[in-house]
């Protein structure tokens, strides 16, 4: 009896995996190198996982240094896994907007090229339309002093990147471009974001 307890137990709890698997979302984002954008979405309560990988080129299973040359078209991007019931597609959006500057295009600081665009890379037509309404918004207003260049397109075969890129920031932070790129975007995030945060 004891034993049927138990496996009926674990049953349970795997169904209960199952169904938070099927309750996650997916969104993708480029707002330049992909190791300050996976280091900032990491921090996010009710962010599950992010992938760092390429997108939006025309070579299938680019390497890293393929896509630095500028030739294949393909965006440095990050693949969020998140729970909606925890953040919202337009929470995620006001991180990615306030995170980079949207108005620079192909670039971002130092980084220079098409690899580094802004862009959204929608799954679903409801990204897309509250995507374009927040876009459009910022405009109207003036946000940012320039228009927003950030192009909206829909989500393309997403290649992940090397396994040395994947938790950069995490196994590297003690590196002079981590500490004196990445470390200042998270101050920010954790100025701006607080309450969002994991803990």
């Amino acid at each position: 009896m004891k034993y049927i307890t138990i496996m009926v137990l674990i049953l349970l709890s795997m169904q209960d995996a199952d169904a938070q698997k099927q309750k996650l979302q997916k969104a993708t984002f480029g707002m330049g190198c992909f190791w300050c954008t996976e280091a900032l979405f990491q921090r996010l309560n009710g962010v599950t996982g992010v992938k760092s990988g390429y997108e939006g080129g025309d070579v299938p299973n680019p390497t890293y240094e393929e896509v630095c040359t500028g030739t294949t078209n393909h965006a440095e991007v990050i693949e969020v896994s998140y729970d909606p019931a925890k953040i919202s597609y337009d929470e995620l959006l006001e991180v990615f907007w306030k995170s980079h500057d949207p108005t620079t295009l192909n670039r971002q600081g130092a980084d220079v090229g098409t690899q580094y665009r802004s862009v959204i890379f929608y799954h679903s037509d409801e990204q897309k339309e509250t995507a374009e309404k927040y876009k459009a918004a910022l405009n109207k207003d003036n946000a940012f002093g320039k228009p927003v260049v950030t192009t909206i397109v829909k989500a393309e075969p997403f290649y992940v990147a090397e396994n040395y890129h994947q938790d950069y920031f995490i196994k590297n932070g003690e590196l002079p471009y981590c500490r004196l790129v990445i470390l200042p975007k998270m101050e920010k995030l954790e100025k701006l974001f607080r309450a969002k945060l994991k803990n």
